[in-house]
């Protein structure tokens, strides 16, 4: 019976190009794995609450592996919370593998030595920290080009997703909840609120 693997990818946009999964899956099956399932999401790595992250985990049995082609994929969490993730995928006695990171086994390898697991899983722990450093460096880097922005006077904030916006207001129309509003258009229900509120006004207005 073939190993067990999951792929897992985090996309920027709905239509990002799935060439880099094809490639992925070809590799695990290479080596002997059966992929059985590959999850896709476009959310922020910052988020716990992802519905296919949170789907994969349900679907972890003892021995699967967890596919990604880096490990910001499926966290940029802080480190706390990034080891509490990692912590609940060891609970379901499955592994991560980041090509070139982590490497994926052959199949008939079976499974890694103690030494190897240790040195995998001291990785692992570099490798969270710094998918946590990057982000918060960009992060960083973004506010202190804002305050510049700001002190030239040239800073006009964000441009209002026109389009989006206008999806929230014709889902609203036809009787679907915020909640649903929300978790349909990856955004947060506050976001929601204040979009409708602005609809509201114009059209008093």
């Amino acid at each position: 019976m073939k190993p067990i693997a999951r792929i897992y990818q985090r996309v920027s946009t709905e239509s990002q190009d799935l060439t880099r999964q094809h490639s992925l899956r070809a590799e695990a099956e290479a080596k002997g794995y059966q992929v059985v399932a590959t999850y896709s999401e476009k959310a922020s790595g910052t988020s716990e609450q992802r519905p296919e992250l949170q789907r994969m985990l349900a679907d972890l049995n003892k021995g699967d592996i967890i596919i990604a082609e880096h490990l910001d994929r499926i966290t940029r969490l802080p480190m706390d919370k990034a080891e509490a993730l990692m912590a609940q995928i060891e609970a379901k006695g499955a592994k991560v593998s980041v090509p070139g990171l982590i490497d994926l086994p052959k199949a008939e390898e079976g499974m890694t030595g103690i030494v190897i697991d240790a040195m995998q899983a001291m990785l692992l722990k570099m490798a969270l920290y710094q998918c946590r450093a990057d982000y918060e460096t960009r992060r960083e880097r973004q506010r202190q080009g804002i305050e510049v922005a700001k002190s030239k006077g040239v800073y006009k904030g964000r441009k209002p997703d026109i389009v989006a916006n206008a999806k929230i207001v014709e889902l609203r129309a036809i009787g679907y909840t915020i909640a649903k509003i929300a978790d349909t258009l990856n955004v947060s229900e506050s976001q929601v609120k204040l979009i409708l509120k602005k609809a509201r006004t114009e059209i008093v207005g």
